[in-house]
């Protein structure tokens, strides 16, 4: 008994209409069996196994989105001898009924539409999106409660954004800058916070003792040093055992005309300088990588960097 060429079972799939109207209707979109369905008119049972057979000849890929699967036909990835098959088909005129699929598949996708939702259109890239009162400021607000925080040093606070976000979840914030300006304009944005207090001073020489804070924020301002380790070691000596420092910086760039604009002193610290140089210090790195890169040129990447005393 001679056995059946592989290509004669593969031809055999573009011998029955439903399998036809199916790999028409999928030929230049994703549908689910449920649509399927309801666009053809056939039962679930006989469109799954018909997608069942032409997944197993690679005539119909599936993907899962959400709770639902989605079948796609993809002509430029069939199998060599089911190409120009597919080819001669398409080039005849559709029967009544994959004319009539076409017409109801507009209706379901119609419906489709009406249905997604607004989180449904941006899966995938939701924070570069804006929906009413979803912003990375109210965001932080929400996120802030998990905090319980104890003595803060905040070296560079500026005018104290960062300390009236943290100060209702501080025991205690202490405000260091080297600007007598950006102090007395942080006093005046405080100035309802008793746990605040304010220090004109040097993050390279800090006039406090050694383990005096639980937690020591050094936030966008290593780039104002000529030497940034220097600032770290402080922040690790007025750290209490067990306490964290947080740091974020930019990483390594080329654009030193503009950085030094807004007074910055280096062009960067690279990842493992800054965790090597940490480790030295006795600090427990959780981590220490690059966190975010911004959108626009010329793309500043933004190191952050947690550490824990030992």
């Amino acid at each position: 008994m001679l056995e059946a060429h592989p290509s004669v079972d593969l031809l055999g799939l573009f011998a029955d209409a439903a399998r036809i109207r199916l790999l028409r209707l999928l030929d230049d979109a994703e549908i689910s069996v449920g649509e399927l369905v309801q666009i053809t008119g056939m039962s679930q049972s006989r469109v799954s196994t018909q997608l069942a057979k032409l997944r197993k000849a690679s005539l119909v890929h599936q993907r899962r989105a959400g709770a639902s699967i989605l079948y796609r036909a993809r002509p430029d990835e069939f199998p060599a001898l089911a190409r120009p098959v597919w080819r001669a088909i398409c080039a005849e005129p559709e029967s009544a009924d994959e004319c009539s699929d076409r017409a109801r598949r507009r209706a379901v996708f119609a419906e489709r539409d009406r249905a997604r939702t607004w989180a449904d259109e941006v899966a995938g890239q939701m924070e570069n999106h804006y929906s009413p009162g979803r912003t990375w400021e109210a965001t932080a607000h929400g996120l802030l409660g998990l905090l319980s925080l104890g003595e803060v040093l905040d070296v560079g606070s500026g005018d104290g954004v960062i300390a009236r976000l943290l100060a209702p979840r501080a025991s205690h914030i202490t405000c260091l800058d080297q600007s007598e300006v950006v102090i007395q304009a942080a006093r005046a944005r405080l100035s309802a916070r008793t746990n605040v207090s304010f220090d004109v001073g040097d993050m390279h020489r800090l006039r406090y003792a050694d383990a005096s804070f639980d937690q020591v924020l050094l936030l966008h301002v290593l780039t104002y040093s000529d030497d940034p380790i220097r600032a770290i070691r402080e922040a690790a000596r007025v750290l209490r055992s067990g306490g964290l420092v947080v740091a974020s910086t930019l990483a390594p760039h080329d654009h030193g005309e503009i950085s030094s604009s807004y007074g910055h002193r280096n062009t960067g610290l690279h990842p493992s300088k800054l965790e090597e140089a940490a480790r030295a210090l006795g600090l427990a790195v959780h981590q220490c990588s690059v966190s975010s890169r911004e959108r626009k040129a010329p793309f500043f990447e933004v190191l952050t960097l947690v550490a824990e005393k030992a």
